[in-house]
C-alpha cells in the first residue's frame, strides 16, 4: 500500500487516482471531508425538492462539511448537481448498505415515515436530528427541534389555522441552522436546457409563454384546477394578453390536458410528456406557470419562475413563493383538509374563478416587468 492515503479526502476515488493524478504523498490538493454530514430526505419529490432550502444555512453553519443525501430514486435527478450536495444516494439496498458502513457527525431525518426513521435508528452519528423510529414503530422525534413539526402533523388546528411557518423554516429549525429567506436550489443538466430550448423554439407561439398545470398528487382529493378553468384562462391568455397557453403535465394527467385544449377551441396548446428534468426545463423557459400545490409549483420556485398557485385541500401558509408570485386560495369554509376522497360539489377548486385566476396571473407577469 502507497505511503500515505487520505481516505477523508473529497477527491479521493479508491479504485483510480483522483483528477489530479498524482499520489497521496506529495499531493497539494488535499480537501479533507470535514463535518459529515446526513439528510434523509426521501418522498415525495416536490417536497424533497423544497427541502434544499436547508444546504445553505447548513454550509453557513458547517462551512468545512461533506453532505450526504438519501432520496427516493424517483427524485435524485432533482439534487444530483445540486452544489451543495456531494454525495446523492438512492434509497434502496445498496445505497442503506453503504450508509450502514460509515459513520457520520450529524444526521439529519426529516421525513415522518417508517422507513425512513427506521434508517435512522441504524445511521451511526454523533448527532442525530429530526426523526426516528419508536420501540413500537412508529414516528418519533430524536430532537426538540423536531417537535413542532411533529404537532402539526398531529392537531389539524394548528397546522390549518395556527401555524404560520414555511416549510423551509420549520426544516431548518428541525437542522437546528438559521433560515435567512434561502430558496429551493434546482441545477438543470445542460441536455434538458438544450431540450427546453429546442421545444419552445418549435412552438413558434407568442409571449407571455404561460404555462397551466393541470396535474396534480393524487394522495389528497382536488388538488387540480378544472379543466373548464385552464381552458377559459387559455381563452384570456390567447385573447386578452396576446399570449400562450401551454397545457403541461404528466401521463396520468392525459385525459386532463386532451380536455383542456378541445374546451378552449385553440387557445392552448398540449405541451406533451418530458422526462422530470426537461420538464423542469420547459417551466424554466416559461414566462409565468399557473398551477395547483405540486411539484411543478416547486420546480417554478427553484428557477424563479412567476407562478399562480392555485389553493384548495392544502395548507398555503406552509408554501413560500419567494416574492415570485402569488396564491389563490378558495374560499369554501372547509378547506383546507388534505381528504383523501370527497363529494362535496361543487369542490374547493371549482370555487376558484377564473377571473380571480386571471386578474393574480395579469399581476404577476407585470410584477415581473
Amino acid at each position: 500500500m502507497a505511503k500515505t492515503v487520505r481516505f477523508d479526502c473529497r477527491l479521493y476515488l479508491g479504485d483510480r487516482p483522483c483528477r489530479w493524478g498524482g499520489e497521496c504523498d506529495a499531493c497539494t490538493h488535499y480537501q479533507p471531508v470535514g463535518t459529515r454530514l446526513l439528510i434523509i430526505k426521501l418522498a415525495a419529490a416536490g417536497d424533497v425538492l423544497r427541502t434544499t432550502s436547508i444546504l445553505e444555512p447548513l454550509k453557513r453553519k458547517y462551512p468545512e462539511s461533506h453532505v450526504t443525501w438519501v432520496t427516493d430514486a424517483n427524485a435524485l435527478p432533482l439534487i444530483s448537481l445540486n452544489p451543495y450536495i456531494d454525495r446523492a444516494v438512492a434509497f434502496g439496498f445498496e445505497g442503506t448498505l453503504t450508509l450502514l458502513a460509515q459513520g457520520f457527525d450529524v444526521a439529519i431525518c426529516l421525513d415522518k415515515e417508517p422507513r425512513a426513521g427506521a434508517l435512522m435508528n441504524l445511521i451511526k452519528a454523533e448527532r442525530k436530528l429530526g426523526f426516528g423510529l419508536s420501540e413500537w414503530g412508529t414516528t418519533e422525534p430524536v430532537s426538540a427541534g423536531a417537535g413542532y413539526d411533529l404537532d402539526l402533523g398531529l392537531s389539524d388546528d394548528r397546522k390549518f389555522n395556527e401555524n404560520k411557518k414555511t416549510y423551509p423554516e420549520i426544516f431548518c429549525e428541525i437542522a437546528e441552522v438559521d433560515f435567512a429567506g434561502e430558496p429551493y436550489v434546482l441545477v438543470l443538466p445542460d441536455e434538458s436546457i438544450e431540450y427546453a430550448n429546442r421545444f419552445v423554439r418549435e412552438l413558434d407561439v407568442g409571449t407571455p409563454l404561460v404555462g397551466l398545470n393541470v396535474g396534480a398528487g393524487r394522495v389528497f382529493a382536488n388538488k387540480a384546477w378544472t379543466p373548464p378553468g385552464y381552458a377559459a384562462l387559455a381563452g384570456r391568455i390567447t385573447r386578452d394578453l396576446g399570449g400562450t397557453a401551454l397545457i403541461l403535465g404528466g401521463p396520468d394527467e392525459e385525459n386532463a390536458i386532451a380536455e383542456v385544449v378541445a374546451l378552449s377551441q385553440g387557445a392552448a396548446i398540449a405541451g406533451g410528456h418530458h422526462a422530470l428534468m426537461d420538464f423542469a426545463a420547459i417551466v424554466g423557459k416559461l414566462d409565468a406557470l399557473v398551477t395547483g400545490d405540486t411539484m411543478a409549483l416547486h420546480i417554478a420556485v427553484a428557477l424563479r419562475v412567476p407562478v399562480v398557485a392555485l389553493f384548495g385541500p392544502t395548507v398555503h401558509q406552509e408554501i413560500g413563493l419567494f416574492g415570485l408570485g402569488s396564491k389563490v386560495l378558495t374560499t369554501l369554509d372547509c378547506a383546507p383538509c388534505y381528504r383523501r376522497s370527497c363529494d362535496i360539489s361543487p369542490s374547493c377548486m371549482d370555487a376558484i374563478g377564473v377571473d380571480e385566476v386571471f386578474a393574480a396571473l395579469v399581476e404577476t407577469l407585470g410584477s415581473e416587468g
